[in-house]
């Protein structure tokens, strides 16, 4: 076979892949199909008649659960699960990092490291940086996990040194971490309807869910939520900081619930590009799950149709549409475990 011949079968296999080809691959076929809106009312439909007659309570792990403002549903799930976070003496580490310092950057911090000057400890006997050294070092021994990720974070070199916000969870404890997603009936102002929350306790994860069984039950299902959290909580979601959070603090709001939501945050789709963005066709969560981590979801249902479902399941009084929201949801905040502690590794 010659080198032409190859070629040419290699762009055949290519333009197969895609449906706007002149012959499609039934694997390419059958991605189209999972992504038109047809599809997902045929398995709506589907899903309406496979739990007919079936009730909340025939849920796996569900119990009713009761709160200040009323009851709320509460699926429970825990897998066994090896996370593990080996020290790394983060403080020295930040020690090294003289950029920290007030009117240090890049070319400055390089030729203070190579005059001797390799730790923020040792400018203490600087001229000109000694008292800018000499107030961090006095302090760093008493800040807080989440004060350090806020000054990792507002350093003006932060995208720089962004992996050492990751290196900071060594610092912590890893039963601080709450995994956490929100899936809601739109985009804005409309009541979250599902709350999943994923906790390390020894060897086991657990994820616990709250969902909005009437539309009148949203502050049950916050309060439920916020019950997992105190002042050593850490937030852990993908892109968290810019929907699910402020989302929660309106609907929080509209409520009238007072709380206080001012807890460390990592939201691993910042990280996610910066550490695998070069290696991923797009680094959107099922993707970095199916590329990195062998993960292919069965009978998902995308964020764009869960309004739909969750209103079907309303209309009809069959729980079918919510029984794959309430795994779509599950899956997503048990994978950020396994992203964070990838994440780690990377950078370490």
């Amino acid at each position: 076979m010659t080198n032409y011949d190859e070629h040419e079968m290699y762009l055949r296999r290519v333009l197969s892949n895609s449906i706007s080809s002149l012959n499609p691959s039934e694997d390419a076929k059958k991605r189209a199909r999972k992504l038109s809106p047809s599809y997902f009312e045929d398995y709506k439909q589907k899903l309406l008649k496979d739990w007919e007659g079936k009730k909340l309570d025939d849920i796996e792990n569900c119990e009713v659960v009761s709160t200040s403002y009323g009851d709320t549903l509460k699926i429970t799930h825990e897998e066994k699960v090896s996370f593990k976070i080996d020290d790394n003496d983060f403080k020295n580490q930040i020690n090294s990092n003289l950029k920290l310092l007030p009117k240090i950057g890049l070319k400055t911090e390089e030729n203070l490291k190579n005059k001797g000057y390799t730790t923020i400890e040792s400018l203490k006997n600087h001229d000109k940086y000694c008292d800018s050294a000499n107030k961090f070092t006095s302090r760093i021994d008493d800040l807080s996990f989440g004060e350090i990720i806020n000054l990792l974070d507002k350093n003006r070199y932060s995208k720089k040194c962004r992996d050492n916000v990751i290196r900071s969870i060594s610092l912590t404890d890893k039963e601080n971490f709450k995994f956490m997603d929100i899936e809601t009936l739109g985009l804005s102002n409309v009541p979250i309807i599902l709350i999943g929350v994923a906790e390390l306790k020894k060897d086991k994860i657990i994820s616990s869910q709250y969902f909005l069984r009437e539309i009148y039950e949203e502050p049950a299902v916050i309060e439920a939520y916020l019950s997992h959290l105190d002042e050593d909580s850490v937030h852990v979601t993908f892109n968290g900081k810019s929907f699910d959070v402020p989302y929660i603090r309106n609907r929080c709001l509209s409520n009238r619930l007072e709380i206080n939501f001012r807890l460390p945050h990592l939201d691993l789709m910042y990280f996610a590009k910066n550490l695998w963005g070069s290696q991923l066709p797009n680094c959107q969560l099922q993707t970095i799950e199916k590329e990195l981590f062998g993960i292919e979801r069965e009978g998902d249902v995308p964020g764009q149709y869960i309004p739909g479902y969750y209103n079907a399941y309303l209309n009809e009084k069959n729980i079918g549409p919510i029984v794959p929201i309430i795994e779509h949801n599950r899956q997503d905040i048990i994978s950020l475990a396994s992203f964070l502690e990838r994440m780690y590794e990377d950078v370490n």
